[in-house]
Formats: C-alpha cells, structure tokens, sequence
C-alpha cells in the first residue's frame, strides 16, 4: 500500500538494474529518492543532501558499504542518519561487522520492495521517537532554565567586574575592531603604557593586549557562527591588517583555524536542527 510520506531515502548501489528497481518501487510507496552508483558519491550525497534514511550495498568496487558507513558516522550531522546495509548473504560475520560500526538493519538481497519498505518504516519510527524524546528534553531544559537564560539579552561581557579598571575595559570595547594597541589604550585612560601594563596584569592576570585579543575572538566566534562572511571581511571587520594574521591568531585560541571552526559548529547547528525540527 502506498505510503504519504515527505521521507528522503538515499539508495547507494552499484548494480544499475538493482539501484533502479529499488528507486522506483519506493518512490512508488511515497518517499523521495536519490541514487548514488559507488560509495563515494553516496558519501557525497549524503552530506549534501541529508537523507532521512540510507540505504547501501555493502560489496562496491571503489569503496565498499563498510566504509561508507564508517565515512559518515565520523560526521556528526551524517552519523544520526539511520543506515540500512544491503547484503548479498546473511552470513552472521559481515552482520556482526556492520552493527558494530553502527548499521541499524540489514536486508538480504534479493529482497522485495515491501520488505525494504518494512525494514525502513521500523527504522523511520525508532528515528521519530528519537526525534521526540530530544524536543521533550530541550524543553524541559528551557522550562527550567533561569529568566535571564531565556531572555533575549546581549551576550555577557567578556571582561571582569572590576570598577578600577572599567575605563580600560569600556575603552577596549568600543574600539577593538580598530586595531588599537596598548599605546593606545595607555593614551586614551592617561597612563604610560607601562604603569598601565603592569596594573591590568596585577588586578586581572592578563595584559592589555590580551584583552583586546579575547574581545576580538570573541567577537570573530559570533561573526563566523552567525555571518556569511569571508574570513578575510571578518578579520578586516576586526581591525586586522590581512587575514592571515587573523587565522594564526585565531589558530593560538582555539587550536583549529577559523574556517574549521566555523564547519565544525555549523555542522552541531544542523544536527540541532534535524533532532529536533
């Protein structure tokens, strides 16, 4: 019986005959579907794509089932997608083999439409009751959440409560994204730069410099979470000289360089967004 479904099914086979046959009988029981002929354009279309279900041969020439699956459960985005294999025997070792890698089924082929249909229905369910527990939980955590974490406030100053130092503190948030220095803080609070460096270092365990710095990766980790902009525009926006010197000292914060960060969040955004849209 044809199913009403908005369900995006990836089929990953080799065989032409076999990958057709599969794609029109479920297109017939209502899904949507794509086709990938070899394992790496499967790896390809999956994070392009982000299918509610995948369904893939083990035995390809280029690169087999396994690796397909061991590919996308690096990802954090692809790694919930559940994975149906496609085998050509039900031998318990290859079984074994692909749960332990994180395979949620296996389907003997030759297999017909209804009994792929069934095999992908069960893991459609099991996906939904996932989907609904992880919404009850975020909701519960915002029920319980304080008012001021509910409330839609400007994110909470970098820069420690200390009224000694508060004109530093105003003057380097207001100008950070100049490409001032410590001189020009020292000028603009009426301090020597050295007397200034050696009283924020004493009262606060850090320098100047470093401060600006934090205020400026601060404002970088907001720029790439929430901007399309390039590196280069956001290390300009700023107040560095050439985006190099922006991506290193990015790189010194937080270990990985900004485009990296900016993949890695975005892709948490998206795993958000499936759990839970």
């Amino acid at each position: 019986m044809k199913q009403v479904s908005s369900k995006t099914i990836l089929v990953i086979e080799d065989n032409a005959v076999t990958r057709n046959l599969y794609i029109d009988g479920l297109s017939a029981e209502g899904f949507n579907t794509i086709g990938a002929e070899n394992g790496t354009i499967g790896i390809q279309k999956a994070q392009l794509h982000l299918p509610d279900l995948i369904v893939c041969d083990i035995s390809m020439p280029d690169i087999n089932g396994y690796d397909v699956l061991t590919a996308l459960k690096e990802d954090p985005v692809t790694a919930i997608i559940p994975f149906i294999f496609l085998a050509g025997s039900g031998d318990k070792t290859d079984v074994r083999k692909g749960m332990e890698l994180g395979a949620d089924d296996y389907v003997i082929k030759p297999s017909t439409i209804d009994e792929l249909t069934r095999a992908i229905a069960t893991q459609l369910r099991k996906q939904k009751h996932l989907k609904e527990w992880y919404t009850r939980e975020c909701n519960q955590i915002l029920e319980n959440a304080s008012p001021n974490q509910n409330a839609a406030s400007k994110p909470e100053s970098i820069f420690p409560k200390n009224t000694q130092l508060q004109e530093v503190f105003d003057y380097i948030e207001a100008n950070f994204h100049l490409g001032i220095t410590l001189c020009d803080v020292a000028s603009a609070v009426g301090y020597s730069a050295a007397y200034l460096t050696h009283r924020v270092a004493k009262q606060t365990g850090d320098t100047v410099n470093g401060w600006i710095v934090q205020r400026r990766m601060a404002a970088a980790r907001e720029l790439l979470q929430e901007s399309k902009q390039t590196i280069e525009q956001i290390s300009t926006a700023l107040g560095y000289q050439n985006a190099c010197h922006f991506s290193r000292q990015f790189r010194q914060h937080h270990d990985i360089p900004p485009q990296t960060w900016r993949k890695k969040h975005q892709s948490m955004r998206r795993l958000r967004n499936m759990l839970i849209g």
